[in-house]
């Protein structure tokens, strides 16, 4: 049976400033249980952002986060390490925000410096920690409690080698307990997890691959066919495809540059949600075409904070991961630092505080999505949620 995301991205758009470029145009994503992705792209395409606006770092400046589950491990790229406390005391404080306690909590440190080879540096303080050793803490903080959604920004760049070889281990771990795992990748390590999604970013589009069927798998008596359907009900169409046994291969969008003549106009952005209909809904930046200009608004929707009351979406201070964020930028909708509101039309929205832009349904039909499917047959494996 398929089984509903854990998180899901309906109509996001990012940028870091009023009429800056945009990062990300119109992503819809979503990500189930026991399902891992790889985020790929060249080196600042928007990646780390990508797994920002997923873990709720950063704030989109249009669209909405959906379904985000109570604890989340989230990894930056680079672990904050310039903090006071020790190793073991830093881990210890995690681990009770976190919920732990007593016997537990104490058990569960100990394990994961164990597992990690932490124990040397127990006593030592993290700003003199080299820099993998820093990190290996970072993913300790993160898998103290069984994540439902682990986010790992470019593991394999800053651990050493025995832990870049333990990351796969780990991720299916956390699979095989029901979590889902997002990883960003710029080395070419896809081959580490083989069934993992592919989301590719390019020009702010993201586009996804499926992972195929099992290698060597006997491909006699399997068809494939290609289905043209509206972007809105891309979702549904590969879940059904899915619960049917079907296996899909690849969503990707039509280009709608057909759809627009001449350059766009900028977009005024008077709200988080563009007006179907608008420039607003047609246009990202001057003489851009962004994908699916004639589908609908996002809907209504919210989005934890992060570092509120919630441990599990705690991120240490300075950690914000928000490479690159310009925190006075109006109209950003990019917070600063982890723990932190992006500023809202009507006044700053406080930190902890669910938000969520808010929309409508539009009148105009979407635009089309193409969806890859194969028809079950001999060596054609499914699987729920795969």
């Amino acid at each position: 049976m398929w089984q509903s995301p854990l998180v899901r991205l309906d109509r996001v758009w990012l940028r870091y400033r009023y009429r800056g470029p945009w990062i990300l145009r119109d992503v819809e994503l979503e990500l189930g249980p026991g399902r891992s992705a790889v985020v790929l792209g060249h080196e600042g395409v928007g990646k780390s952002t990508l797994l920002q606006l997923v873990a709720g770092v950063l704030r989109p400046t249009r669209g909405t986060v959906r379904d985000r589950p109570a604890t989340i491990g989230w990894v930056p790229e680079r672990f904050p390490a310039d903090q006071p406390h020790t190793v073991h005391r830093y881990l210890t404080a995690m681990g009770s925000i976190r919920g732990l306690s007593g016997s537990d909590l104490v058990a569960t440190v100990d394990d994961w410096m164990e597992r990690l080879d932490l124990e040397p540096y127990r006593d030592v303080r993290l700003s003199a920690l080299p820099r993998e050793t820093a990190q290996k803490v970072g993913l300790a903080q993160a898998l103290l409690q069984p994540p439902d959604l682990l986010i790992l920004d470019e593991p394999w760049e800053g651990f050493d080698e025995a832990t870049r070889e333990l990351i796969p281990e780990l991720i299916e771990e956390v699979r095989e307990d029901g979590g889902a795992v997002l990883v960003s990748d710029h080395r070419g390590e896809t081959d580490r997890l083989p069934d993992a999604e592919q989301w590719t970013i390019a020009d702010g589009l993201v586009s996804v691959v499926f992972p195929t069927a099992a290698e060597g798998a006997e491909a006699e008596g399997v068809s494939v066919i290609e289905l043209a359907v509206p972007t809105f009900r891309v979702a549904g169409v590969v879940a059904d495809l899915r619960a049917a046994g079907h296996q899909v291969l690849r969503v990707r969008s039509v280009d709608p540059s057909a759809e627009t003549t001449g350059p766009a106009a900028e977009a005024v952005e008077t709200e988080e949600t563009p007006t179907v209909g608008s420039a607003d809904a047609a246009a990202g930046a001057p003489g851009e075409v962004p994908a699916g200009t004639t589908g609908r608004a996002a809907a209504a929707g919210s989005a934890p904070a992060v570092g509120a009351t919630s441990p599990t979406h705690a991120v240490p201070a300075g950690s914000a991961g928000a490479r690159g964020v310009d925190p006075g930028a109006a109209g950003s909708g990019a917070p600063g630092t982890a723990g932190e509101s992006a500023p809202r039309a009507g006044g700053p929205a406080r930190a902890g505080t669910p938000a969520g832009p808010t929309g409508a349904d539009a009148t105009t039909p979407p635009g089309p999505s193409s969806v890859t499917g194969a028809a079950p047959g001999a060596g054609v494996a499914s699987r729920a949620g795969g």
